[in-house]
């Protein structure tokens, strides 16, 4: 088992890659698609700017990987700024086109509560089943994010409650989506990194 680490100069590498490391899987970091082709999952991280962050993947054909390797069935997960960068379109500073794998809309916080959303919130899982299999009911996950996402889809997994109700976790088929981020939500978050290697 390999997973693949998506580099495309944007993403929180070296968190993720310390979580993997602690729960003993192999992985790669590239930008190189011939690599990371190899790989039996893939992790699309992110930190930063959604315009900057699809702009750099579609500048580096990175899309068209990402794509062709859902359609082959193999398993992503985005996290963060990747998560949202699975959907449709975001209003961060502007309108922009994400990789449409997931349908839905990335949206700015309205809320009078502090923004960016930073820090621990409660996960109210919806789906338990595949990354949320086995935890316990009452937990907390770490967040820092401004916008989040807005679906009408039947795919979200998990929500959490920030002046409102929000979505933080969706799923289809091979596709998975978290704005939170795992590999700081010690050990809850090590336990649903492990569920998504052991797909």
């Amino acid at each position: 088992m390999k997973i693949g680490i998506i580099d495309y100069g944007m993403g929180n590498l070296g968190s993720i890659s310390n979580a993997l490391s602690y729960i003993g899987v192999d992985y790669i970091i590239s930008s190189d698609v011939q690599e990371l082709e190899k790989t039996d999952k893939l992790i699309l991280p992110g930190v930063g700017a959604f315009k900057d962050a699809i702009n750099l993947i579609k500048e580096k054909k990175i899309d068209l990987f990402i794509h062709d390797s859902v359609e082959k069935g193999k398993p992503l997960l985005g996290i963060c700024l990747g998560m949202q960068l699975l959907f449709d379109s975001s209003s961060e500073y502007g309108s922009h086109e994400g990789l449409g794998l997931l349908h839905g809309d990335i949206v700015r916080f309205d809320t009078n509560l502090k923004v960016p959303h930073m820090g621990w919130n409660k996960l109210k899982i919806i789906k338990e089943e595949p990354l949320f299999k086995g935890l316990p009911k009452n937990i907390h996950v770490y967040f820092v994010h401004s916008y989040h996402l807005e679906t009408s889809e039947d795919i979200v997994c998990a929500t959490t409650n920030y002046g409102k109700e929000i979505q933080i976790a969706a799923q289809k088929d091979n596709v998975f989506a978290l704005q939170f981020h795992p590999e700081k939500s010690g050990v809850i978050g090590l336990s649903i990194l492990r569920n998504f290697v052991s797909l």
